[in-house]
């Protein structure tokens, strides 16, 4: 049974400040964490004990260095992250508000991540993947965007579930209406597609109406829609269901990679399941599965929130196990 998650995507330091509710022209002092969307899911799914792998590529530079060193140390297979001398590895700055949401600064013109080919693409990288997922970071410009596109056809011509986070990040896109006519056309491309409620909004005009933007989406192409709802869980559909599921409260320190934190739990389980790509309605339509899955997802992505930064504050199975319990307790 194939059980690899490989990731693709941007792979960065995020600087993340010591003291929440500053302005980012009022912060002293930063703190250095390893951070990007997909390699924060990668770093998710191996720290729970899963097999992962990401494909990306960093400067050859000492954040470059930390990067490679710290997917490394967390498990993931880091034999497709490549190295280049074109650019330097990317950063952002993030601003922390006292609810521990944030704003972005990136530096990125171009960054490495930005710089990965089709070419760079082997075409057995998929041949062990249960799934393969990505985001949209990785689509704003060529040649990163040929090569994710190609990922994508060969994770689906081998099987995998292709997962798709569109991850709406307007500030690294020149014009709003090609960012979303970008995302939405690798719609068809997946099968599974997490979003957040203003996700929902910007790409389909249903601000105030979930399952008709949720329906929007399905129509595009993909089987199964997560939207994320913060603390409150997550709502899943279908063409023909949907299903919520709670979210565990927890006092949230810094949301950066909670959302990612979120995805590497449910990407985890459906590998650990076998779930296959045409099987995955199904799977969400059942509501036991539907529960467990996506509730040890919002375990994951809540005990995220605890602690600074993205991948170091990404839980093992057994801090989630853990959490779970403590909130199971509460019904007793």
């Amino acid at each position: 049974m194939k059980q690899t998650v490989v990731c693709l995507g941007e792979l960065l330091i995020d600087f993340v400040p010591e003291t929440n509710g500053l302005a980012l022209s009022d912060v002293a002092s930063f703190r250095r964490a390893a951070g990007g969307a997909p390699a924060n899911v990668a770093a998710a799914v191996s720290k729970l004990g899963g097999t992962s792998r990401f494909i990306g590529k960093v400067g050859a530079d000492p954040f470059g260095d930390y990067l490679y060193d710290t997917l490394r140390e967390s498990g993931v297979d880091v034999s497709t992250l490549l190295r280049t001398n074109e650019a330097r590895t990317g950063l952002a700055f993030v601003s922390l508000r006292t609810d521990g949401e944030r704003d972005f600064l990136f530096y990125r013109s171009p960054a490495a991540d930005m710089l990965l080919t089709p070419e760079e693409i082997s075409p057995g990288v998929m041949a062990d993947a249960a799934v393969f997922h990505y985001g949209s970071v990785s689509l704003i410009a060529d040649p990163c965007r040929s090569a994710t596109d190609c990922a994508a056809r060969l994770a689906r011509d081998t099987g995998a579930i292709v997962s798709y986070d569109p991850n709406v990040r307007l500030s690294l896109w020149a014009d709003e209406a090609v960012a979303r006519e970008t995302i939405l056309a690798r719609l068809g491309f997946a099968d599974l597609v997490k979003v957040s409620e203003e996700e929902v909004g910007f790409l389909t005009g249903e601000s105030h109406n979930l399952a008709a933007g949720a329906a929007k989406l399905l129509a595009a192409g993909p089987s199964v829609i997560v939207v994320t709802l913060g603390a409150e869980g997550c709502r899943v559909y279908t063409a023909s269901s949907s299903r919520a599921v709670p979210g565990l409260h927890v006092d949230a320190v810094d949301t950066t990679g909670a959302g990612d934190g979120f995805m590497g739990g449910l990407l985890y389980e459906l590998a650990r399941r076998g779930v296959r790509a045409s099987e995955l309605a199904d799977a969400f339509e059942d509501a036991s599965f539907a529960d467990e899955a996506l509730g040890f997802a919002n375990a994951v992505g809540a005990v995220t929130v605890t602690k600074r930064g993205a991948i170091p504050a990404l839980p093992t199975l057994s801090a989630v196990a853990a959490r779970i319990a403590e909130e199971r307790k509460k019904y007793l």
